[in-house]
């Protein structure tokens, strides 16, 4: 399995690449639904999107981040081995999940009603970028 080491690495890229970029707008097209909550032909449009980023997208891109990451660490098990650089970066990657799947409920709970206003949903957009440079930092840098 070593040998395909590299190939499973710019698999997860590709893969982390995708999902993150459904992380990244899914949390934007709920402030935009909550700003235009009153407007029913804009939120049936913003529901239609929300439900094809979070499942025909972000939801195959987590489970292809998630299988491909798997995939690296048992063609390499010595890398848990390597410092507690990995163990924080999987921390941060478990809050990325809780993240995705908070995106699921949020999005499932703006076709009832607008509960959470358009500002909570701003900053909720920030918690993807702010858990991407953690990751990014403990696998790039490895500060420990």
């Amino acid at each position: 399995m070593a040998e395909f080491y590299t190939a499973f690495k710019a698999f997860h890229i590709i893969s982390i690449i995708t999902w993150m970029a459904a992380l990244f707008y899914l949390p934007r097209l709920f402030v935009y639904h909550a700003q235009q909550y009153e407007n029913a032909d804009f939120t049936r449009v913003a529901a239609v999107q929300e439900k094809k980023l979070y499942y025909y997208i972000g939801y195959p891109a987590m489970i292809c981040s998630l299988l491909s990451g798997v995939l690296l660490i048992a063609s390499n098990p010595y890398i848990f081995k390597s410092g507690g650089w990995l163990h924080a970066k999987l921390l941060f990657v478990g809050f990325l999940f809780i993240f995705h799947f908070a995106c699921g409920f949020y999005r499932k709970r703006l076709l009832l009603s607008c509960y959470k206003s358009e500002k909570f949903f701003r900053i909720f957009n920030e918690i993807p970028t702010l858990l991407m440079i953690a990751i990014v930092i403990f696998a790039v840098c490895k500060p420990f």
